[in-house]
């Protein structure tokens, strides 16, 4: 049953309060209040920071769930690796489960933003579950990928963390042609059937750097390895890890807003480390840090991962300002305009009762490409 009250059809404020909103970066006032320092103390701000699109629209997916279908609605897994999002939605009425079998039969349940393998698809239906797939269309782009390769008898070596659940999804859907690689220390370890007939794939958060790593040795032992036909890597994977790549040489410490169980914002520490930051610190809060990580320091680098709702980075760049670092900079390598439209079947039933599908953003532009 569809039930949704005249508040709930005006977006996102009638349902987010200020202080938990879940919204990303762009539905937030581009400009954070800067003040001079005396003591020259700054903050270097990664405007390519926070949700990607893929992460904005599963949010958004349960967070309008509730709004219109009321409480509880099922998750599968955490619908994005970001603790306080999860801690959010749970309050609102969110059930997360770690699979279907736990949810009530002829129940709704929504599908993460990571993807899930084809036999997910079919243990739902066979419980009769009302599903919502919130998987990124970047992800559904990498299994569609896998597979065209296995209809052709391919070897797929996908590239990433196993046990993850964008890869445990991408693999279930050709088993038998999919090999995971975690890395560049496996690929010594890599067996094919025909070395003329291998293509590699990858996980959509991994760092660009290791990726292409692990490719080139991949390619020294397989000479014919070929390419996907396009670039598996998140465009936002990429800009965030090339914005700590441009400020982290003049950073004396590096703070990164994010969940331990976020790849993406593990990667950006250590690729913050990999740029000459003095030091990288990863937070879940504002509350998490300790003065003592900044305490010599002169320039605080500070971004967050793809899947960090906008209002964690405002508390952080609020307790800097407490520690004097009142002057706020931001680093602009990249701005991004790429949005992806709710689920079908939610957006029909939102636009069946008269409420706006969409969150509201301020208009973004591509990647400068000069």
């Amino acid at each position: 049953m569809v039930k949704v009250s005249e508040a709930d059809t005006r977006g996102e404020a009638s349902v987010v309060g200020a202080s938990s909103s879940l919204a990303g970066a762009s539905a937030f006032p581009a400009d954070i209040p800067s003040v001079p320092s005396a003591a020259g103390k700054r903050i270097l701000l990664a405007t390519a920071r926070g949700y990607c699109a893929g992460v904005d629209r599963a949010v958004d997916a349960v967070e309008k769930a509730l709004a219109l279908y009321g409480a509880p609605v099922y998750v599968r897994k955490e619908i994005v690796h970001n603790k306080f999002v999860v801690e959010t939605l749970t309050k609102r009425g969110a059930v997360f489960v770690k699979d279907t079998d736990e949810v009530p039969e002829g129940a709704r349940v929504v599908f993460s933003a990571h993807g899930v393998a084809p036999h997910v698809y079919q243990e739902a239906a066979a419980r009769n579950l009302q599903t919502i797939d919130a998987t990124c269309p970047l992800v559904t782009k990498v299994h569609k990928q896998a597979v065209r390769f296995a209809d052709e008898d391919y070897d797929i070596l996908l590239i990433g963390h196993a046990g993850h659940e964008e890869v445990e999804g991408t693999q279930g859907e050709a088993p038998r042609h999919i090999q995971v690689v975690n890395g560049p220390e496996e690929v010594h370890a890599v067996t094919v059937r025909d070395p003329n007939k291998v293509v590699w794939i990858s996980q959509t958060t991994l760092s660009v750097d290791e990726t292409m790593k692990t490719v080139e040795l991949l390619r020294q032992r397989f000479p014919a390895l070929q390419d996907p036909p396009s670039d598996d890597i998140c465009y936002a994977t990429q800009n965030r890890q090339g914005a700590v790549k441009a400020m982290a040489p003049r950073c004396d410490v590096v703070i990164v807003v994010g969940s331990a169980n976020s790849s993406n914002s593990v990667r950006l520490v250590e690729v913050a480390l990999e740029s000459g930051a003095g030091a990288a610190y990863r937070v879940d809060r504002a509350e998490e840090m300790h003065p003592e990580w900044v305490a010599a320091a002169k320039t605080v680098g500070l971004t967050s991962g793809a899947s960090v709702p906008e209002i964690l980075v405002r508390d952080v760049v609020a307790t800097l300002g407490t520690w004097g670092f009142t002057q706020v900079e931001p680093v602009a390598t990249a701005t991004e305009d790429i949005r992806f439209s709710l689920p079908k079947n939610l957006r029909a039933d939102l636009k069946a009762v008269g409420a706006h599908p969409d969150r509201p953003h301020k208009v973004r532009v591509r990647k400068d490409r000069s």
